[in-house]
């Protein structure tokens, strides 16, 4: 039976991704969370572990573009509740894995070769073509006793090839070797499979609005 999202959980997630994308960090806010992430397309963004009074009052006050407001239940359910001057973004999907992941041992395609970069408690691995084409790519952020995956990518030229899950496994060979065996990320529809077929399970659902115009 899938859990209810903690702010706890969420918190410790969050911090993650503001350290892999190197923006300001995570700040409580009521009964959920505030980062200054100041691009473009994202100045701000709250993010909430439950539907509740200040999410709503919220999704009823501001009136500015490009400020992302994120909540952990489905995608329907947030749909009904807001103003209709919010855009609904495609569905996202917490999920989990408590223990290694399951795959049998797997071999990088012939070809390529890994390439890695460390900043704060960020490691990034990156899998390189023989042309020198970035094939894949993805970070892992070790936040106490949770490793946070973000931003796994595989370019569509080099898909099928098994570099999606081979980056999966080198990533949480950062975690397993400081003791940390709990994994958690925020994944997107196409990126579901993926991380299920290597033994992920959903965590919460994930939903986010902006205005956009």
């Amino acid at each position: 039976m899938k859990e209810a999202a903690t702010h706890e959980i969420v918190g410790k997630w969050l911090k993650a991704w503001s350290l892999s994308r190197q923006v300001s960090l995570p700040v409580e806010y009521k009964s959920g969370f505030k980062v200054d992430v100041g691009d473009e397309k994202q100045k701000t963004r709250y993010v909430f572990s439950e539907l509740n009074d200040d999410f709503l009052k919220l999704s009823q006050q501001i009136d500015e573009p490009w400020v992302y407001l994120k909540v952990c239940i489905s995608h329907d359910q947030v749909q009904n509740v807001v103003p209709r001057k919010w855009d609904i973004q495609p569905p996202g999907y917490m999920m989990k894995c408590f223990g290694p992941m399951k795959s049998p041992a797997r071999k990088l395609a012939d070809g390529y070769h890994l390439e890695y970069e460390k900043y704060n408690a960020t490691t990034l691995i990156k899998i390189i073509a023989e042309n020198g084409d970035l094939a894949s790519s993805g970070y892992i952020v070790l936040m106490d006793d949770l490793a946070v995956y973000d931003r796994i990518i595989t370019d569509e030229k080099h898909q099928r090839k098994g570099l999606g899950s081979f980056l999966m496994l080198e990533l949480e060979k950062i975690a397993l070797a400081q003791g940390i065996s709990n994994h958690f990320l925020v994944a997107t529809e196409e990126g579901k499979a993926l991380y299920e077929s290597l033994g992920w399970e959903l965590y919460s659902h994930y939903t986010s609005i902006v205005i956009s115009k």
